[in-house]
């Protein structure tokens, strides 16, 4: 005899059927025969099977796994109201998709709460941009629950294309086309290999960005990869109006795809350049890569580099850019500019893809102009050319301080290896009393010791001896060290080649915040005559 309650009843009568299990099984890019032994056997012991589909009722995950549905199978058919960005409804197209997503998960913890074990079905893998995932956030946590993974289509489209996705110190990354144009851009430009997810409607606009950020020639195309109707090919051959939603734009491994074996250290790898003939091939791109290292690296640059079968620049500036097998570096001394110049030059003229590199910005005293001056000679005058801007140490060292160029500024190069002293110094006369804002570059070394200290004594015969002056050395790199000193207190001893001088004009302030800390700014209105 059982133990009676107060109201008369068993212990049995009120017993609640123990809760039911979730699963998310994923199934593979299509093929059956590459669903795992653990997603059939799931498939078998759930009492429901669940999958998506769009409103024609055709579900491709359910297809992937007929093989393995019983007749007694209770199936829920969780079809999307809206698959595109038009609806009637109130929360417009994502407030459909969520009231959707709580129905379908209301559906399936009724089956739960009964006891049955449920298994949504995937196709993919289910946590990667798969359809699960939204039963997952709604139910995961009040029900026991177990993901299947599966192959991806990403996975499935590298083997159908026999491509190697990404090899050694490569970043693969992964894009739904649904990002905007210009975000995709920069994206592919920046990544050593991609695959971009999600096409159907939107490969126009991932055509656009593929051709924007130069990875056209190497992309490929994959449709229904391991399925019936597969295709693949060159990206730039596809026409916009036959592609599907299950479709992967690759753009797979730079390393694989280069033939040139890595040069021996010290090697002279550009022997009897000087008699190459031009192929027309090639190009030479002047990257810009910031004060130090790849924080400062726009997209494009980072692109660039990648993509480059050379490097040319001062070793030190070429030590900043990872090593990549297959890419020869061509580093030199920082004194010859026009030699490294007409290195790139005849690389480039032989068909190579030539990155130069540069520090900061290689337009404010760098090598764009070395580079262009070369190339405006001949028998340079063919090769393709592009400057590609970085973050230089001015506006580096600016906002690191505050705010010190927020007015008019001017930019003076203080060495006279290039231009006489006598020049320098009316320029930085006609600046200040023009009460200019100055950004001082190159304003000492171990061989240019006084410039700095007659700068000083001439811009205090223009401003006051208290004007803000900004010291910013190794902006970015590991020593870095920003410091406010008064224009009078500026000491030369503490100057050298890796500091740069942020001098303020009339209306410059140096303003102690509450936390101790010192800012620098210049009000963009200026006082009326």
């Amino acid at each position: 005899m059982s133990e009676q309650q107060p109201d008369g009843q068993s212990d049995g009568v009120h017993e609640e059927r123990p809760a039911g299990r979730l699963y998310g099984v994923g199934l593979g890019p299509g093929d059956p025969s590459l669903m795992t032994v653990r997603a059939v056997q799931v498939i078998a012991e759930a009492d429901v099977v669940a999958y998506h589909s769009a409103r024609h009722g055709r579900s491709i995950a359910r297809s992937i796994a007929a093989g393995h549905l019983r007749a007694d199978h209770i199936e829920e058919a969780l079809v999307y109201p809206v698959t595109t960005g038009s609806t009637d409804h109130p929360g417009g197209y994502r407030g459909a998709l969520d009231a959707f997503y709580e129905e379908a998960a209301a559906r399936l913890a009724v089956h739960l709460d009964a006891g049955r074990t449920v298994a949504v079905i995937s196709e993919g893998d289910p946590l990667f941009y798969g359809s699960y995932q939204h039963m997952h956030k709604r139910l995961a946590h009040r029900y026991p629950t177990e993901v299947i993974p599966g192959v991806t289509s990403v996975s499935a489209a590298a083997a159908r294309l026999g491509t190697p996705l990404a090899e050694a110190d490569e970043v693969l990354t992964i894009l739904p086309g649904t990002l905007p144009e210009e975000e995709l851009t920069a994206r592919l430009a920046a990544t050593d290999a991609a695959v971009v997810m999600k096409l159907g409607r939107t490969f126009p606009a991932v055509q656009r960005a593929m051709e924007r950020s130069g990875r056209m020639p190497e992309a490929r195309y994959v449709e229904r990869a391991t399925m019936a109707g597969e295709r693949t090919g060159l990206l730039a051959d596809v026409a916009a109006d036959s592609v599907p939603y299950f479709a992967v734009a690759v753009v797979p491994s730079r390393v694989a795809a280069r033939a040139v074996p890595e040069a021996a250290p010290g090697a002279d790898t550009a022997a009897d350049t000087d008699t190459a003939a031009d192929t027309g091939t090639g190009e030479v791109v002047v990257v810009g890569t910031g004060p130090a290292g790849p924080l400062w690296l726009t997209p494009e640059s980072r692109g660039a580099l990648a993509g480059a079968d050379d490097l040319v620049g001062y070793t030190t500036y070429l030590d900043r850019v990872p090593a990549r097998p297959g890419q020869l570096r061509h580093g030199s001394d920082n004194k010859v500019e026009s030699e490294r110049a007409e290195l790139a030059m005849d690389l480039a003229r032989r068909g190579r893809r030539v990155a130069v590199v540069s520090g900061g910005d290689p337009g404010v005293f760098a090598m764009a102009t070395a580079v262009l001056e070369v190339a405006s000679q001949e028998p340079y005058r063919s090769v393709p050319v592009r400057v590609l801007p970085g973050v230089t140490a001015a506006n580096a060292a600016a906002a690191k301080a505050g705010a010190p160029l927020g007015h008019d500024y001017a930019v003076v190069s203080l060495s006279d290896r290039l231009k006489p002293w006598e020049v320098i110094a009316g320029r930085l006369r006609a600046a200040a009393a023009a009460d200019l804002v100055l950004a001082l570059y190159n304003p000492g070394s171990r061989s240019r010791t006084w410039q700095v200290g007659k700068t000083r004594e001439l811009l205090l015969e223009h401003r006051a001896p208290d004007t803000p002056v900004v010291l910013g050395r190794d902006v970015g790199g590991p020593e870095e060290s920003v410091r406010i000193v008064r224009l009078a207190d500026l000491d030369p001893g503490q100057v050298d080649m890796r500091t740069i001088l942020l001098i303020g004009s009339s209306q410059t302030r140096a303003v102690r915040r509450g936390d101790g800390t010192e800012i620098v700014w210049t009000p963009r209105r200026y006082p009326e005559g």
